[in-house]
């Protein structure tokens, strides 16, 4: 499960059971999401939470992150056997918008922040599957791991 964290809403996806792929499961208020996780991880099978982590673009952490961390911790309280392992997640927002480009959303789609926010967050998903870190989670050889291209993340 991946979350793009957002003052006012919060966008999550999910991914299938081989884990293969991301898709977008919904967006919710930012009040809602704690309850929102915690159902969703006690009727589906759920490894690890990941989240946009904000970070400008020289790596140091962006303002925004003065309410990520506490209402992650929050969600750390009310899921505490679940991991969360905070993700990059810079330029995802406009991987995001150039994605409904691609796929021909009409531009009073692409204008619902609600659709930016799933697809932000099934690219931050997508991303850390596609990672060295998550493969390495794996018990994986590591001769069989390609295309490994780590960035700088944190798991506190």
């Amino acid at each position: 499960m991946a979350i793009d964290y957002g003052r006012r809403r919060c966008g999550i996806a999910v991914t299938d059971a081989l884990r293969i792929v991301a898709t977008a499961l919904a967006t919710v208020d930012t009040r809602q999401l704690i309850p929102s996780v915690k159902k969703y991880v006690a009727e589906n099978e759920v490894d690890a939470i990941i989240v946009g982590l904000p970070v400008n673009l020289n790596g140091a952490p962006s303002d925004s992150q003065r309410y990520l961390r506490p209402a992650i911790g929050e969600l750390r309280k009310a899921i505490p056997q679940t991991p969360i392992i905070f993700w990059d997640e810079r330029f995802t927002s406009t991987m995001a918008h150039q994605s409904m480009l691609d796929s021909g959303m009409r531009k009073m789609q692409r204008r619902d922040k609600a659709v930016v926010d799933r697809m932000a967050a099934v690219i931050i998903l997508n991303s850390y599957l596609e990672s060295k870190a998550y493969k390495d989670s794996l018990d994986i050889p590591k001769e069989d791991i390609q295309n490994t291209n780590l960035n700088i993340h944190d798991t506190e």
